[in-house]
């Protein structure tokens, strides 16, 4: 992949052989962000685990102290006294098997977060194939699926993010954008390294996390000291 120079300029500023602490690193990808808007703040944390086995499978979710900056959609899947809960609660959008063809022929996905009451699993199933491969489809394990819609929403507003191993066994989740301050961006980072540590599995021997780096959307990578964790 090739850069431009702004990306060239930056990665200069990044000593590639040096494990940096978080608030330098925190630092580090907040002077390196060469974006012309409010980049994102991403981690990526590459682990031991074997994706392969279920029992060295990892999916949770955090509520980041800080939020995450950015206003998030909620669908909510839902039928009766729910619906009416889900609405009060701020969903931007609630409903039930109506909009599965909305969905499925049309098209229609724009919202960032599915939540369903467990009644509602049945209908939502049949958008396995859609909402799946886009890392929407309600969890039980990451608070989606649940009758306290209530909570749902709010932890989702209040910037819950989800965190999940890809194929490749590595968990990408952002912790804020480049405007927040160092200290919000720190205290996110520790809310999520908290969370990931204490969701490692007991199948995994050894060292757990082999490595963490801190970018921003358009910026170089940033190593940091993992044994920590």
């Amino acid at each position: 992949m090739k850069h431009g120079k702004k990306y060239a300029e930056a990665a200069k500023l990044v000593d590639r052989a040096k494990l940096y602490e978080a608030e330098e690193a925190v630092a580090l990808v907040k002077k390196t962000s060469t974006g012309k808007f409010d980049e994102t703040v991403e981690l990526h944390i590459r682990t031991s685990c074997d994706s392969r086995h279920a029992d060295q499978q990892i999916r949770g979710a955090v509520v980041l102290p800080a939020g995450t900056g950015k206003k998030v959609r909620v669908l909510v899947f839902a039928k009766g006294a729910k619906l009416d809960e889900a609405e009060a609660a701020g969903a931007d959008y609630v409903g039930g098997e109506e909009l599965i063809p909305r969905i499925q022929k049309e098209g229609w996905l724009d919202f960032d977060v599915v939540v369903a009451t467990p009644d509602m699993m049945g209908v939502v199933g049949r958008l396995g194939k859609i909402l799946g491969p886009k890392g929407l489809m309600p969890n039980p394990k990451s608070g989606t699926v649940t009758m306290d819609v209530t909570k749902a929403i709010a932890d989702i507003k209040a910037g819950k993010v989800e965190y999940r191993l890809d194929k490749a066994n590595i968990i990408h989740c952002t912790i804020g954008k480049v405007s927040f301050t160092d200290e919000q961006l720190i205290e996110n980072f520790n809310a999520l390294m908290g969370a990931v540590s204490k969701a490692r599995p007991a199948a995994v021997k050894g060292q757990f996390l082999k490595s963490i780096s801190m970018a921003t959307t358009m910026g170089p990578g940033v190593k940091l000291v993992c044994n920590k964790y």
